[in-house]
């Protein structure tokens, strides 16, 4: 067995750093969590090159005094615990004193310092070693900078990931301690722009609006409740505002940003079916409890901590949320439906797969006319000719086609053995649908249905003595998901202007995702133009968007966050999902040809028997089933 010996202070020292900084991100958290334990007011952040060549924190806090900087860089000297027993009632950030330490281990660090009147200092670290110490003229306070991280350990370098996702985890970081001190006023910055400004007046509400955007901070609500340990305060989304990660829930103990599985599973308890599946809520729970309840020294970065009576905790979370829900999230109006009735024919075939979009869009918008002479916003003619074939209006026999859905096709061979297993027209019924042999072949999945009634939501149809039950606002989505989906595939998405451009406010965080997917976001025909200050300017819109044109536009760019990038396929099938319910809300009263019209298009649909998020279309009763119902052996 070799000899054991003592490693040296260098060596230790970076093992050390290794288990505390990980990124530049484990830099800007240590020295803005020591900035706010020495009672700052104001914050300012500064990086550059993903905060691998310069990071500058900057505070108004109480500064080191000239005899206990060398003090502040060696290992485990601290201010904030003097004994054991201290050790369980840690009411500060940090508290363990390796953060100088081991910063200054991996990167060159100069600190300039001073406190209430008191002539300032700097000195400088490298490496871990001191360089030099001097007096310097200083305001009350602290400011660190800290140049070439990993300068002595480029082996750590492989292991960050890319710039973009290194500023994502920075920003991340002050976005959580900012909405865990909203009266401490925040300032980062990435080569001189500015990616976060909060005002640190106290308002939660406001912090949000900066860290998220206004647009969110106005649809959050309020939560509060407290026992004899815990008070809970907070701010969550109504149901329909929500993400598709957990991402943006943030639970803060004492104002430190935890990680707990059990107290998120509680925010998402108190909404109950209240969310859909696989979306998650933005919501900041603040709890305030006796340090002597709480570990915090369980995790290297103390994001995970140990609770005591933590299921007493969840479930004082789960109360709060739900009873704020119930008191203060508005219901939907019964009135509703009865509007939907009252909309007009054209309205009403607003699902019609044979009406021109583009013609129909602009007769429902009548104000934006003078508008339709631009050339880049309308269609020409013959991309309106091609929206009319499109459309069936008019289909050329003689030209063959790709997508299987008229007679001449390279498949025609094996289309005429199938016609020869059909069977024949009946021209008995007056009613009867006439479809082509080469259409049949592709509908025969689902039978000829002939048109009987309806009721107030599903439509009657019946085929050789079984009966159908069409669900009508179920096959209005599948209708309209198909024409939407054609339009995206088509490349040939029609632009139109806007008298008022629509601005787009973002947090730090939703605005650094959105831009880095704008080439992807214009496949789907919607045009993002960086605005300044994490807004997006929008002078035109696809005319698929049928109305809410500003809704619809966020709506979709918040399905794009946190989402996995996908084939483009796969985002247009979700856009075109997400369009056919926002177009279709609700059943409306339907005359014979409407609904004997839904009925035929079914038929050409990919998939007649289910919506495109699998709400079932209809339902067959054959003949046997109803002889049971009425118990008849016959």
């Amino acid at each position: 067995m070799p000899k054991i010996h003592e490693l040296s202070e260098t060596l230790t020292n970076q093992i050390a750093a290794g288990e505390v900084i990980e990124r530049p991100a484990s830099v800007v958290k240590e020295l803005v969590e020591n900035s706010l334990d020495a009672g700052a007011t104001r914050i300012r952040v500064d990086f550059v090159d993903a905060g691998l060549k310069q990071i500058v924190v900057q505070d108004n806090g109480t500064g080191i005094e000239r005899d206990q900087v060398d003090l502040a860089f060696t290992r485990h000297a601290t201010s904030k615990i003097s004994n054991e027993h201290d050790l369980f009632k840690v009411s500060t950030l940090g508290f363990r004193g390796e953060a100088l330490a081991s910063i200054s281990a991996v990167s060159h660090v100069e600190i300039l310092t001073a406190t209430d009147g008191a002539i300032g200092t700097r000195a400088t670290f490298s490496g871990g070693s001191k360089k030099g110490q001097e007096d310097a003229a200083a305001r009350k306070g602290t400011k660190i900078t800290v140049q070439d991280l990993f300068f002595n350990t480029p082996a750590r370098l492989k292991y960050l990931r890319s710039p973009r996702t290194e500023i994502m985890k920075i920003v991340d970081i002050i976005n959580r301690l900012a909405l865990g001190y909203p009266q401490v006023s925040f300032t980062l910055s990435n080569t001189g722009k500015i990616l976060l400004r909060t005002t640190g007046n106290g308002n939660l509400k406001q912090t949000v609006a900066n860290v998220y955007g206004r647009h969110i901070a106005e649809q959050m609500e309020n939560i509060e409740a407290k026992d004899n340990d815990f008070k809970v305060t907070g701010l969550i989304s109504k149901p329909e505002l929500t993400r598709s990660t957990r991402n943006f829930m943030s639970i803060l103990l004492n104002g430190r940003y935890i990680r707990n599985f059990q107290l998120n599973t509680a925010i998402m308890d108190g909404y109950g079916s209240k969310l859909t599946a696989r979306h998650y809520p933005i919501a900041i729970v603040s709890i305030k409890v006796d340090p002597l309840l709480v570990d915090v020294n369980v995790h290297p970065t103390k994001q995970e901590v140990r609770l005591s009576k933590e299921k007493e905790l969840s479930r004082l979370i789960t109360t709060a949320i739900s009873n704020a829900l119930v008191e203060k999230v508005e219901k939907t109006s019964a009135f509703t439906n009865l509007e939907n009735k009252r909309e007009t024919l054209v309205d009403q075939l607003q699902f019609n797969l044979n009406q021109d979009l583009v013609n129909t869009e602009r007769k429902e918008v009548p104000e934006i006319h003078d508008q339709e002479e631009k050339p880049e916003f309308n269609a020409t003619k013959e991309t309106e000719k091609e929206d009319k074939h499109e459309n069936g209006q008019y289909v050329d026999l003689n030209i063959p086609r790709e997508d299987d859905k008229y007679i001449i096709t390279k498949t025609w061979d094996q289309n005429v053995a199938e016609q020869q297993k059909l069977t024949p027209f009946g021209s008995s019924s007056a009613n009867q649908e006439v479809i082509s042999s080469g259409d049949e072949v592709l509908a025969n999945n689902l039978p000829r249905l002939a048109y009987v009634g309806q009721t107030d939501t599903y439509i009657i149809a019946e085929n050789e003595g079984d009966l159908f039950l069409v669900d009508q606002v179920a096959a209005r989505r599948r209708l309209q998901f198909e024409k939407t989906y054609q339009i995206l595939t088509s490349k040939k998405i029609v632009q139109q202007g806007l008298l008022t451009p629509i601005v787009l406010e973002f947090g730090n965080l939703d605005f650094i995702q959105v831009k880095d997917k704008t080439e992807q976001i214009k496949q789907i025909g919607i045009y993002l133009e960086d605005f300044g200050q994490n807004s997006f300017i929008v002078r035109s819109y696809p005319t698929w968007i049928h109305e809410n044109i500003e809704e619809t536009i966020r709506q979709i760019l918040d399905s794009y966050l946190n989402v996995d990038k996908g084939s483009s396929e796969n985002l247009f099938k979700r856009v075109a999902e997400m369009e056919a319910k926002h177009a279709v809300k609700g059943k409306i009263n339907l005359s014979a040809a409407e609904a004997k019209q839904i009925i035929s298009d079914l038929r050409k649909t990919a998939d007649p028997y289910y919506d495109a998020s699998g709400r079932l279309v209809l339902v067959r009763m054959g003949q046997n089933e109803l002889k049971k119902m009425f118990k008849r052996d016959e």
